[in-house]
């Protein structure tokens, strides 16, 4: 009890030197516009008000009755407001990074005051970046305040990682659209009536990159044997179609870098047959992302499959952050139902906790043998979501 209190009045103590000392400076306002404070700062002080209201609630709690601290009905109730700061705040994370590094570079009076604000006392030698990410990190542990109750545990234990997957997926969704916008200044369609619209709100990259294709003609001089020609081609692999071009320098044209389009909609399964891999597992990779593409209901079969008493699982071990769109980041002790294996070194599952599918390294996950731990990770999987239901249920 007194490491929650301690630890909830700590963050607030540090939002409030980030929102008063900080975005309050008044050296620190002259120097930046609007935009770059709303870039910046976003929503930090609703997220103070928030958290403030929250411990409130908590002492209250505990100056009620120390010996019984029952805090997840608190958690539950204040579940709206956190979606209401923290989604937006998460979400503006990218342009928070960008507006950052480009008034280092750009705005000559913001490192000098930047660097005044640091020196002072209050920050105890710590940076502005170390303040602005304490929302990030605190969403992560929502989680860990409904574990040490028990009676509610059962019905509020769905919503901390509800609010974490609506966080990562607002994240995502937005650098999905800011990757669409980039791709599409690079990508140059060699005629006006084959241009396709690129950027949509349901659509989003899943795979790209660089193969040889190999085309097997028969010699008009030899009948009997076989000649051989490569080419060089660049794919995109979106949720709804994919994209086949080829390099502009290859054509040695002027203009800004980037690529010609070569086909669009394409037959996937005869570039992949007909290509040559760098290794096992990038082929895999391919084909495997392929199959939400070509089939709608694939991947809800696959779901129920990994779901199965004797499908193997897995537990990580240490944590992974995703390097590529097919891969997915792991935390430490999650559970993956596993679909596919490659013999260098690469596993593709879903997760249990969410559903989310990719591929992560096998040196960052161990083999759960036991039948007995595999059915524990299921029943506890399957109450969850009936957890949630019925949560969702209620709020209708």
């Amino acid at each position: 009890m007194f490491e929650l209190i301690t630890s909830e009045a700590s963050y607030i103590h540090s939002l409030s030197i980030a929102v008063e000392h900080f975005m309050n400076s008044p050296q620190l306002n002259e120097c930046l516009g609007a935009q770059e404070k709303q870039w910046l700062f976003s929503k930090l002080p609703e997220v103070k008000a928030v958290s403030e209201r929250f411990l409130l609630q908590l002492e209250e709690r505990l100056e009620a009755n120390i010996l019984r601290f029952d805090i997840c009905d608190i958690v539950l109730h204040h579940c709206p407001a956190f979606r209401r700061v923290y989604l937006p705040y998460v979400t503006n994370q990218a342009y928070q990074e960008q507006t950052y590094q480009r008034l280092l570079q750009d705005n000559p009076k913001f490192p000098g005051i930047l660097a005044k604000l640091e020196e002072g006392p209050v920050c105890q030698r710590l940076p502005l970046t170390s303040f602005l990410i304490l929302p990030f990190q605190r969403v992560m542990r929502l989680q860990m305040l409904v574990e040490v109750n028990s009676t509610w545990w059962r019905l509020t234990a769905p919503l901390p990682p509800q609010l974490v997957k609506e966080c990562n997926a607002s994240v995502q969704s937005m650098k999905r659209t800011e990757e669409l916008i980039h791709l599409n200044k690079k990508i140059h369609f060699e005629s006006k009536v084959s241009i396709f619209p690129l950027i949509s709100q349901s659509r989003w990259l899943v795979k790209h990159g660089e193969l040889v294709e190999v085309d097997m003609q028969l010699s008009s001089t030899l009948a009997a044997k076989f000649k051989l020609s490569t080419k060089t081609v660049y794919l995109h692999l979106f949720n709804d179609c994919l994209l086949l071009s080829r390099r502009k320098d290859l054509f040695r044209s002027g203009g800004r870098p980037g690529w010609l389009s070569g086909s669009l909609a394409c037959p996937a399964e005869t570039v992949l047959t007909s290509s040559i891999w760098p290794c096992r597992s990038e082929k895999q990779r391919w084909i495997s992302a392929m199959g939400p593409v070509w089939g709608s209901g694939r991947r809800v079969t696959l779901c129920v499959l990994l779901l199965l008493p004797d499908t193997a699982q897995v537990q990580c071990i240490k944590a992974y952050k995703a390097q590529e769109h097919d891969e997915l980041s792991l935390e430490k002790a999650d559970i993956l139902g596993v679909k596919t294996r490659t013999s260098d070194g690469w596993l593709e599952g879903i997760r249990l906790l969410d559903g989310e599918r990719g591929w992560v390294p096998q040196g960052h996950v161990e083999e759960i043998t036991s039948l007995g731990a595999r059915l524990r990770n299921l029943r506890e999987n399957d109450r969850v979501k009936h957890a949630t239901r019925k949560l969702e249920e209620e709020q209708e």
